[in-house]
């Protein structure tokens, strides 16, 4: 049942009473319009009507949740400050002799976000709040980027994963359960005690014996398919299907077989590898050659006037941060109400496919700022050759011209090659830079997007693109902004709970944010809060 917070306030009120908190810090200002912040009956519907002991007020818990990842801090050290830290105790207009509530509680609240959708809920509020204070124009300009998220699961070597996904999906059939057990084969019920009943240790073996490795190793992939034999009689169940699916492609990924048809690691890491059972969604990736991680990417887009952030989303780490642009502005647009009309990035977006997907933008097109990598070799890069497309023709920065042929790309989409003869090529003063075969001359394929690319080619020589290009740093002060906040650390399994995380510490830093603004064009915050709030009252009692 709906619980709501008492307007009436008590004497030992924490605002009431003398205080050494300032009225210009985060915690004082969220104190001057903490009863407008969040509103009891946006959240009615998370809640029976008419049955059970009434809630936590959910205006209390939302403020204590935005206050517990702006201080980044765990569930019970939460607790311990809503009961001591008179910091908190001002910003949530809490009595001083608050008593708190269990921990668990938290974790409930956040379940109930989830389960009707509304994990969105404060970072939404307070975009509305700067759109109807006019720091969020109706047009605006992106500023995009991404920032490397550690996963909350351990990172596990194949022997690990394929001894714990066994574990797992044996647990998953029901095993551990008595009666189930009943009447196996002693084959199976070897496995099981192996694998179930026993307490999960590594094998005991010399790990530093390579032959040791690869006898446990063998065995290992023999009870995998074993575990996989007894799962195919029950593919129906989901969690099962997905557990058989997830050790399946470890097999696929990890594994090879050697001259004796024996299985061994195999060489090299495949893109999408799966690294935990604890968290399968969590991949190796790197920002840039020497700085790898093991977890997520961030995505966080900022509006380029206010700072405010307009978009947080996670994205795998393995995949490149451009891949998430056209996403992005979909999201902005549809949540925010406001139309993207450009969008400014670093190289890692600039693109075909993202050039002219912003350009065929529907239903408006987003103008792409971003520059495209410099060549090591401008001399002898593709860029120095003239092509002509719809004569199909390419000449080489020495003259030479030869026509093309249609082939297709990785994804399957036509696209021009032009080969150029050796014999031609062999007496230019550019050979050796130019042609790398031993065999064949230098050859240049178009990209299927090849007019975008060298229009952006042309366009970031231009000192207006320049200027434009310096206000993208700024999308990486935001970034180390959340990243003081603990966004880069993830607390939770599971995407869902991921992307929670992200939004309520993205809503607390636009709550700073939007108290900076405030004081700087001398906006009162009360009166816009205080109207959302009507007007969500007045659309319930309709």
């Amino acid at each position: 049942m709906l619980g709501k917070r008492n307007p009436q306030r008590s004497y030992f009120d924490a605002n009431n009473l003398p205080n050494q908190v300032p009225d210009d810090s985060f915690y004082g200002r969220m104190g001057v319009v903490n009863e407008t912040l969040f509103c009891d009956t946006d959240l009615a519907e998370m809640y029976c009507d008419n049955n059970g002991r009434p809630s936590l007020p959910p205006s209390l818990m939302c403020g204590v949740l935005l206050l517990q990842y702006y201080n980044d801090v765990s569930d019970g050290e939460t607790v311990e400050r809503l009961k001591f830290d008179l910091r908190w105790k001002v910003a949530l207009h809490l009595p001083l002799d608050y008593a708190g509530f269990d921990p668990s509680s938290l974790s409930i609240f956040r379940g109930r976000l989830q389960k009707h959708s509304k994990e969105r809920y404060a970072f939404d509020r307070f975009l509305k709040v700067a759109r109807k204070s006019g720091f969020i124009p109706d047009k605006v300009s992106l500023l995009v980027d991404t920032t490397a998220v550690k996963s909350a699961g351990a990172v596990q070597d194949t022997y690990t994963l394929l001894r714990k996904g066994l574990r797992k999906l044996l647990k998953t059939l029901g095993y551990s359960v008595p009666g189930k057990r009943r009447g196996l084969s002693t084959k199976t019920e070897t496995l099981i005690n192996t694998y179930l009943l026993e307490p999960d240790h590594k094998a005991e073996i010399d790990w530093s014996d390579q032959e040791q490795r690869k006898s446990q190793l063998k065995t290992l992939v023999q009870d995998v398919e074993q575990g996989l034999d007894l799962a195919a009689a029950e593919a129906n169940d989901p969690e099962v299907r997905h557990l058989g699916w997830l050790l399946t492609k470890i097999l696929g990924d990890d594994l090879e077989t050697d001259e004796n048809d024996h299985p061994q690691i195999a060489q090299g890491t495949a893109s999408d590898r799966i690294i935990s059972i604890t968290d399968p969604e969590m991949r190796h990736g790197r920002k840039s050659s020497a700085h790898r991680f093991n977890g997520f990417k961030a995505s966080v887009a900022i509006e380029e006037n206010s700072e405010l952030i307009m978009d947080i989303h996670d994205m795998a780490a393995s995949s490149g941060d451009g891949k998430e642009l056209i996403p992005t502005v979909d999201r902005v647009e549809h949540h925010v109400g406001v139309e993207v009309e450009q969008a400014i990035a670093d190289g890692a977006y600039a693109s075909g496919d993202n050039l002219a997907g912003c350009a065929n933008h529907s239903p408006n097109p987003v103008d792409l700022l971003a520059p495209l990598q410099q060549p090591a070799d401008p001399e002898v890069h593709k860029s120095a050759f003239h092509i002509d497309q719809e004569a199909q023709t390419a000449t080489c920065p020495q003259g030479q011209t030869v026509s093309g042929k249609i082939v297709r790309d990785a994804k399957k989409r036509e696209v021009l090659k032009f080969t150029f003869s050796r014999e031609i090529c062999e007496t230019c003063p550019l050979f050796s830079r130019c042609v790398h075969s031993k065999t064949n001359g230098r050859s240049v394929t178009t990209h299927f997007h090849e007019d975008h690319l060298q229009a952006a080619r042309q366009r970031q020589q231009t000192t207006e693109f320049k200027i434009r290009y310096r206000k993208r740093a700024r999308v990486e002060g935001k970034i180390a902004e959340l990243a003081g906040h603990g966004i880069r650390n993830t607390r939770y399994l599971g995407e869902p709970k991921r992307q929670l995380q992200r939004l309520w510490t993205a809503s607390a830093v636009n709550l700073k944010r939007l108290f900076t603004l405030a004081d700087c064009q001398k906006i009162d915050l009360l009166p816009v809060l205080s109207v959302l709030g009507h007007q969500k009252q007045a659309a319930i009692t309709t």
